[in-house]
């Protein structure tokens, strides 16, 4: 299927400026540019593009809520200075298993203040000397490459933060449903005691009545 028709297809009744994530995995891409991609997408935040056979990113359309773009297993070697024009705000970037040879072909990132996150297993760049080195410097406004910060650590929580979840978020919600629940126990006790308390009125006002 080519890269229009299923972007009509992932559409389906909704409007374009709708759209928050859009997967167009696998599908084909004709000439090896985006296709049927517009500017009306004004509040998507991801795009994964993973296998459509790109050779350049140069037709991406002004994106300025994109947050994650999942570009692995594509045929690009260069070109990123769009990125930088047309997604101002990007964090995640997945470059793995592309053509990507020299550290100099990610000189444009530089411009993406935001990005935290980059990607670029399987590229020929990454069996330089001093890859890691190279790039941490050449981009100081990352923080994790190919999922490892400067200190080997692992970004375990770098996916969550791009989905704008929050584990303390959930945990307070759990906290206020516990709550709830709580208040619920104690508003039944009380209801019970009441009950309770009516219930021993009326029997003693029997007895008086049989005395």
């Amino acid at each position: 299927m080519d890269m229009k028709k299923r972007i009509h297809l992932e559409l389906r009744n909704l409007t374009p400026p709708d759209v928050k994530e859009l997967v167009l995995d696998n599908c084909r891409s004709t000439g090896g540019e985006i296709e049927g991609l517009t500017e009306e997408f004004v509040n998507l935040e991801l795009l994964s593009l993973i296998n459509v056979g790109l050779f350049s990113v140069s037709n991406l359309p002004k994106l300025p809520k994109l947050k994650k773009l999942e570009l692995s297993e594509n045929r690009i070697s260069g070109g990123l200075d769009v990125l930088a024009e047309k997604l101002p705000n990007l964090t995640h970037l997945n470059l793995s298993g592309n053509k990507l040879k020299d550290i100099d072909t990610l000189e444009p990132l530089k411009k993406l203040d935001s990005l935290k996150s980059l990607d670029l297993f399987n590229c020929e760049v990454t069996n330089l000397n001093d890859y890691r080195e190279c790039v941490f410097t050449l981009l100081p406004q990352l923080t994790y490459l190919d999922g490892f910060d400067q200190e080997d650590k692992e970004a375990s929580d770098s996916d969550a933060e791009v989905d704008g979840f929050d584990e303390d978020d959930e945990e307070e919600d759990e906290e206020d449903d516990d709550d709830d629940d709580d208040d619920e126990k104690e508003e039944d006790e009380e209801e019970n005691r009441k009950g309770e308390k009516r219930k021993r009125e009326t029997d003693d006002e029997g007895e008086e009545d049989d005395d």
